[in-house]
Order: structure tokens, then sequence, then C-alpha cells
């Protein structure tokens, strides 16, 4: 067959299009070469001596073609339109139960931007697809070759916008499979034959003149149903028209259009590498692709083409894995804005379709299938006649839509399940509803020019006749009926196909004896105790609580925290469901232990790692590793972080975790490890130097600074053991100057930590400040710097609880009113952790009943009485009986004094008491000093 045969067979079309463009427009100019053009395209696949076989995703009118040709033909070799470097994993899809995806990904980046990633690609396969029909074929025939053609998944990355990489579409799939919705996460998609109008303004006007509400539902009606039936010539043509079509109404994207045609030099240049390496014959190969690219006008297209090959630039270093992921309807249709149910949908037609036609689908050996195949006593498969092909395309456009009868049996069917499956999700449902709901599909099918309902049709009746003002459950009508024409099917990747980390953890969990596989959630019982051989599986249980989404591995009971493991363990376990994020963790390594560990490292080493992060890598490597190797490596990046950090935004995490790790050293281990010790005495210095200049800038909160002054002063004794001059915290604290009402009031309790100031001075000064009416507003503030300062400087808590009831007591009631709103949201934004401890101190205080409160009296008011030394019952009765009694008896005196190594002897009984009464006597004649030193101590207290 040559071009000029086929573009006769078409001249009778191009004419009739030519003049109903002149008619319409009334110039062929615009409009006519749009229509002369897609007819020249249809002459250019067809004329091509490598036979083109366009498909459209996910459908069963291409699916249902592939087979017939495929039974015809029998190809020896199929080119295929799909990412070259994903070929080696196709022969694991026989482990799997459709749908699955095929992925490619990467977490290390050295060839793309650092913020891409990590990169991932995906491309869905399922039953009723035309690709699964070639791939099953060609794996299963002997003789056969499959080639992928397109390029590679790192060339699909290298060709996208800088700006930002091609993602994927968000998920708005019904509540309850919003999740399976997700299972690609945010892989870019790939798929075979993407057909959808690029021109808004096309697929909008499509959609209202034929009715319909999404372009799923206009691809069902207008081009599914008509070709199911259609043989491989019109199909051909049909496919590559609608290809061209969408092709030459499109936006003047240029970016988007140098791409597809990159892709298409591509696939050509490969195609034609391997027919001159292979040397084989062109009209024995199958080149299967997307209707829009069979309608190619590059330079590259056809075998015949004089043009050079397509320059192939190399790949990146970037280190791709590969692997299968599961897959479902839902996912697919939310990545590729699909409506919601029409994969499901077309997954139903393709079982109808087989049956009715009774074919035979390929599938992959040993693989589970939900097809059932048809009767192979019919034959309804002629091979297509070698020779010029005719002209198909005019009577297939010409034709009026084929009558088909109703099915009544079929609708009626649906009507009383769907009424069945509601009542059942709590809808008030009855057999009234079933007869509404199958009249008004009838209408609708009627009012939208359709011979038959479809399940479009359905699925909006059944809306319109159950649907009520509330959904009773977490199902709607519309979900439903999606279950009812074929649910959202899930896939599953088998255990053969795996990557050898997720076999692993099958294999380790195996003593739990649980069916982990299945989607459903598994509760585990541990007893570590009585079974000790499961300390292991606890081990990887908490790894992979670690590592993978929170439903995934789920602890019911036990917990893991340093120094601390349970006796007994409850596990809720959904591996089964999560087995995408399973499958991406066998991409970073061969074990859970590696992978975690590559990821602490790269935790301290990424370039936002922190030194409080790093300690909390340390408590995870002690936790779930039990490395000391590691532990070292980890605590002394921590040092470094420390040290080299220009701000102390994370002080308060820092000073919890190594307080917490301080602990657990000392209670395991007789001496602390190398790098505790660095860290403390780094900390000590790192703190001591931004402490003035952290405390006056107003990026740093009054919590920040109150866990810097809490790490100097709780680790002040171990630094200075360690080395550490005090002096660098008094300058740090002599050079603080802040204005900010809490910081002051948080200086000011570690000037009190240090001795500079008491007590009775912090009292005169909170004084003074409620006694000054312009200071009164902002004292909740003063309040809020007490309460960080409980963290530095705990024996403040007493001072802090009398400072607010005083502030209670003395304030009048105009001013008090207004402030005690501002009083609660200051403890509750800026100190919430630390109120409980003002509650306790509080409890302590104020009496335990109500009626002691009339005769109470504060603590600090009430001053306990002065005991003068020179009290007559000061010297009597008990210290002299005590005298006698160490002179009757001196031998304990005289051992203490000897283990002292004093050698002095006793006084006589009369001298020692004429001394007694000296110094009583010059305290009596005297007391000035003991009263001012009782004075003062009592201020003190």
């Amino acid at each position: 067959m040559t071009a000029k045969t086929v573009a006769g067979t078409f001249g009778a079309l191009r004419e009739q299009l030519t003049d109903a463009a002149t008619a319409f427009a009334g110039s062929p100019d615009a409009l006519g070469a749009i229509l002369a053009g897609m007819v020249d395209d249809v002459d250019r696949a067809l004329g091509e001596r490598l036979e083109i076989f366009p498909v459209c995703h996910h459908s069963p009118a291409s699916a249902l073609a592939m087979v017939r040709r495929l039974r015809a033909k029998q190809p020896r070799v199929i080119y295929l339109e799909l990412c070259e470097d994903l070929q080696p994993l196709l022969g694991e899809l026989r482990n799997c139960r459709l749908p699955v995806a095929v992925q490619a990904f990467a977490s290390e980046l050295p060839g793309f931007p650092a913020d891409w990633g990590p990169l991932s690609v995906v491309a869905p396969i399922t039953e009723a697809s035309a690709e699964y029909q070639a791939i099953a074929y060609a794996l299963e025939t002997p003789g056969v070759e499959l080639v992928l053609v397109d390029r590679s998944t790192d060339h699909v990355f290298q060709w996208s916008p800088r700006e930002q990489p091609t993602g994927a579409s968000s998920a708005n799939g019904p509540t309850d499979t919003a999740a399976e919705s997700g299972l690609h996460g945010d892989a870019v998609g790939v798929e075979i034959g993407d057909l959808r109008p690029r021109f808004a303004e096309l697929e909008a006007y499509l959609l209202h003149h034929g009715k319909v509400r999404h372009w799923s539902e206009w691809w069902d009606q207008y081009v599914e149903r008509p070709l199911a039936d259609a043989d491989h010539d019109t199909y051909r043509q049909v496919m590559v028209l609608i290809g061209s079509l969408f092709r030459r109404l499109r936006p003047a994207d240029a970016d988007r259009l140098d791409r597809d045609e990159d892709r298409e030099r591509y696939m050509w240049t490969r195609m034609r590498q391997h027919l001159a390496t292979s040397g084989v014959d062109p009209a024995d190969c199958l080149y299967v692709c997307g209707a829009f690219h069979a309608a190619s006008r590059v330079e590259q297209f056809g075998l015949g083409s004089a043009a050079d090959d397509f320059e192939i630039t190399p790949r990146t270093d970037t280190r791709w894995r590969y692997g299968l992921i599961p897959s479902s309807h839902s996912a697919i249709e939310a990545q590729f804005g699909l409506a919601s149910g029409s994969v499901s949908i077309a997954s139903a037609t393709w079982a109808k379709e087989v049956r009715r036609h009774g074919l035979s689908p390929y599938q992959l050996g040993g693989q589970r299938t939900t097809t059932a195949r048809g009767r192979r006593g019919r034959v309804t498969t002629v091979p297509s006649p070698a020779g010029p092909v005719d002209d198909r395309l005019s009577g297939f456009l010409a034709a009026p839509p084929r009558l088909d009868g109703l099915d009544e049996a079929e609708l009626r069917g649906w009507c009383v399940d769907i009424v069945r499956l509601a009542r059942r999700n709590g809808y008030l449902a009855s057999t009234a509803d079933a007869i509404a709901v199958f009249e008004t599909s009838v209408l609708l099918a009627g009012l939208r020019n359709r011979a038959r309902p479809t399940p479009y049709d359905f699925a909006d009746a059944a809306v319109t006749c159950i649907e009520k003002d509330v959904v009773p459950g977490r199902r709607d009508v519309r979900r439903l009926c999606e279950i009812l024409l074929g649910g959202d099917r899930i896939g599953q990747v088998g255990y053969d196909a795996l990557p050898p980390l997720a076999r692993d953890v099958f294999d380790r969990l195996e003593p739990l004896g649980l069916a982990l596989e299945k989607r459903t959630v598994q509760r585990a019982l541990l007893d570590l105790n009585a079974e000790p051989a499961l300390a292991r599986c606890s081990d990887l249980l908490w790894i992979l609580r670690h590592l993978l989404p929170p439903a995934a591995v789920r602890p019911i009971m036990g917990e893991r925290r340093l120094g601390k493991r349970s006796v007994q363990e409850s596990w809720d376990l959904a591996l089964g469901h999560h087995q995408r994020a399973l499958i991406e963790l066998g991409y970073e390594g061969v074990t859970v232990e590696q992978v975690l560990e590559q990821r602490l490292r790269r935790a301290v080493r990424g370039p936002d790692a922190t030194a409080a992060g790093a300690l909390a890598a340390v408590e995870d490597a002690i936790r779930l590793l039990d490395s000391p190797r590691l532990v070292n490596e980890l605590g002394a990046r921590a040092v470094e972080l420390l040290a080299t950090a220009r701000t102390v935004d994370d002080a308060p995490d820092v000073l919890r975790r190594i307080r917490r790790l301080l602990a657990h050293h000392r209670a395991t281990a007789p001496t602390l490890p190398a790098w505790c010790e660095a860290f403390v005495t780094t900390g000590y210095a790192h703190y001591c130097t931004l402490l003035p200049t952290a405390i006056t800038s107003d990026e740093t909160n009054v919590r920040q600074v109150g866990a810097m002054l809490g790490f100097l002063f709780s680790m002040e004794g171990l630094a200075l053991s360690l080395g550490c001059d005090r002096t660098q915290l008094e300058l740090a604290v002599a050079q603080s100057h802040p204005t900010a009402p809490a910081k002051v009031a948080l200086l000011w309790a570690g000037r009190h930590q240090l001795g500079l100031l008491s007590v009775a001075d912090l009292r005169a000064r909170c004084a003074e400040l409620l006694a000054n009416p312009l200071v009164v507003p902002a004292f909740p503030q003063y309040l809020a710097g007490f309460v960080h300062a409980l963290e530095p400087v705990p024996g403040l808590a007493p001072f802090v609880v009398e400072t607010i009831s005083t502030a209670f007591a003395r304030l009048p009631d105009p001013v008090l009113l207004p402030w005690l709103p501002t009083l609660i949201t200051t403890l509750r934004e800026q100190g919430p952790e630390l109120v409980p401890l003002l509650i306790r101190e509080a409890g302590r205080t104020f009496p335990e009943s109500l009626p002691e409160l009339d005769s109470w009296v504060p603590p600090w008011v009430a001053a306990p009485p002065v005991r003068r030394l020179h009290d007559k019952r000061a010297a009597s009765g008990p210290r002299r009986r005590v005298g006698v009694l160490l002179a009757a008896h001196p031998e304990v005196v005289d051992a203490i004094s000897g283990l002292l190594g004093y050698d002095g002897g006793w006084l006589p009984v009369d001298d020692a008491a004429a001394e007694q009464g000296g110094v009583a006597g010059l305290l009596a004649r005297h007391p000035e000093s003991v009263e001012a030193v009782a004075a003062r101590v009592a201020r003190q207290a």
C-alpha cells in the first residue's frame, strides 16, 4: 500500500469537508484548511509502512480493538509508547493484581534542582487497557519482542520547565476514597494515549451540546460505544481523525508543543534504530501510541523520512530506582482528571463487551484477573485483508447512531441493587425509589439523545431520587453507584515483585502469624515475657513506626522511650493498605535499619539541620538502633551545629532533649560520653555569648530566653566541673539590658540565682511596679517573665505565687477586672507547661478548706516571731541537759574528735558552765547584733 493510494481513497471525503467549510464559513481558508489537514493526517498515518495503532488510555474500545488486531496480525515486534527505562519491570506484572503502577523514583538529584526532590514517575496499568493487552501478548508469546520507545524518566524531568516540575493532580474524590486517590502520591503520571481537548472552549462546546457534565461521559457516549463494534480499519481512521482534531484545535502553548514533538522525534528515532539493528520487517511490527501522536507532523515521522535522527541527550547522574506500587481506579481518576467512577465504569464495560463478543483477552500467566473470558466457540475476529484501505471514515461519520434497545433486565437489576445498598448505608429507600430511579434513568437518556440509559444516566437518576438533604453515612449515593458498577478496585503487588526490603519486613514479621498482605487492619499482641522471641518483631515495628505513615503501624499499648521498654505491646498493622509506602522505602536500602541510619545521617547533615534536630536523631538512634557508634557520630554533629548556630530559636527543644539524654546516660553508664560533655561545655559558652544580644532582640521571645537561662543554670555544676568559668555567666548577665517587661523579669530571676538580688529586693521591685499606675497594664508581662523563670530558677515558685496574690489583693477592681483576661491569655500563650508548677505551689500555700480561709494569714505577711538569744528560756533546760549528758559519757565525742584529728581535752564542768554563761551574758547585754541577724533571716525566708 502506498501513500498515493490512501490519499486517493480519502479524496471524496476531503472534497465534502472542504465544501462544508465553504458553506459554513463563507470561505474555505481557515476552516477548510483544518478539515482538509485532518484528512491529510489520516492519509499519512494509514499510509505508513510501520502499522500505527492509535489508542486512548484506559479505553475499553481500544483494548477490544487491540485484542482483535493482535489475534489477526500476530506481530513479531511491538513498539509501545512508554518510558524506555521501565521495560525491566513489566515482567513483574505477572506477580501483581491489577491495577498497579510502574514507578521510577529518585531521592538524590545531582542533575536537577534540589527543591524538586524526591522525583517520582508512575505509569498506571489496568486490565481494560490496550497497553496491557500488548504487554501480555508480547510476554506470553514466544518469539515476540516488546520495545518501549518513549523518553526515559530522566528525560521527563530534563524537558520539564525549570520553574517547577510537572506535578500530579490533586485528589478530590469522595470521603471514603480520598486515601485511595492518593495512592500515587505526588508522582508525575505518564499515560499511553492522553486524548482530551487542550482547548477549553472546544471541550466546553462539546459538553454543552452533548448534554453531559464531564469529558469522560462525552467520550463514552460518542466514541467508546460506537467504536466497540467497529472493525480494525474504521477504528484506526476514527482514532487518528480525533487525534488530529485535538492536535490542531489547541492553544498556542509553545513549550507543551515542543515537548510533544520532541517525544515523537524521540520515539521514531528509537524505532528506526531498532529496525536497523534487528533487521525485522516493518510489516511484522506494530507501533502502539496515543492517537494524538499518531497524527504527528514532525520531520522524523515515518520510516521513509529523509530527516536526520533526533539527537538524544544523555541522562543525568541521577540514580533512579524502579518498582511496582499498588494503584486504584480512584487514584487514576484523580491523577489524570477523569470523572469519578469513570475507570470503574470502563472496567465493567470491558468485561461486558468481552463476554458479548466472545473474545479471549491476553493475560499474563499466573496473574489473578476479574475478567471472564468469552466463549471460544464464537469467532468474531477476521484478519484485515492486505491491500488498499477502504474509506470507512465517510460511512462512520455519515451513519446515524446505532439504536440499541433498552435492556430492561440490566437497568432493573441496577435499580434494585442501588436501593438495597442505600438501605444498608442508612438511607430510607424503598421499592418506590427503585421504580423512580428506573423511570428517571430512561427520561434522562432521552433528554440526552441516548437510545438507552448509560451508567452515568443511572447514577444521576439515583442521586436525584434517593439522595436527601443529609447523607446519613460516610458514603453518598454517587459513591454507592460506583460500588455497584464495579467499585474502586485496588491493585496489589505480589510478594515476588516486592523489593528486598519489603520482603525482609514480611519475613521478619512472620512469627506474628498475621496475614499482613491483606488491606484490612491486623491486630498484633506481643507478650515479650512469655515469648522473648517476639522482641525482634517489636524492634522492627518501632522502626517501621518511625519510617512509615502513622496509620501503617500504630501502637495501641506499649511505648519505647529512653531506657523504657514495655513488656506487653499491642499494634494495629495496615501494611497491605500502605503497600506503596513500604515499597518506596525499599528504594532507599536493603533493610529498614540501613534506611533509618541513612535518614538520621541526612537529617543532621542537611542544610536546615539544627542542634535540636541532631539531639532528636541521637534519641532515635538510642531507642531504635542501639548503635553506640552512630550515637557518638550524631552527638558530635550536634555539638558542631550548636557551636555554629546564630540564633536561639530551638533553645527550648535543646534544653529538654539534653536533659533527657544526660539523665539516660547517667542511669545506664558509669561516665558520660565525650560528646555529652562537649555539648554541655560548648552550650555553656555559646549561650553566655548570645545572652546579651538575644535578650534585647525583638525576634527572640521570652520562652527562648528562659530556655537559655535554664541551660546555663541547670548545667552550671557540670560545666564548671568540666573546666568552664563562672565569670562568663556573670559577665553575660551584667551585659544584658532588656527593655521588654517579660525579659526584665527573667533577668531579675537570673540575678537572684547568681546571688545579686534577694527575694526582699524582688518583692520591693514588684511592689514599686504595682504602685505605679502607668506600669500596671504591663504587669502581666512581668508575671509571664517570672513564670518562665521557673525553668531556670524553680525555687522562685513561692515568690511568683506571692506576687500574683499580692496583685489580686492590692489592685482596685477597676484595674483588676480588665486585667484578668490579659493575665489568663498571657499565661496560656507564654507559659502553659509551667502553670502546673504554680498550681502545685499554690496548693501548698493556700488553706485546704474554705472555713480556714477566713483566719488564714499569708506567710509573706506574718513573719515568724524572732526568738532572742538572751531569753532565759533559750539558755535553760535542754541545752544544759545535753551538755551534762555529753560530759557524763565522753566516749562518743572523743571518738569523733579523734576521727577529725583534734586532740584537745575536756574542760571541767564548772569551767564549761562558766564559759557558756559568759557567752550568754555577753549576748544578753548586747542584743542588737543578734536581732539584726534574726530580722535578715526572716526577710530571706
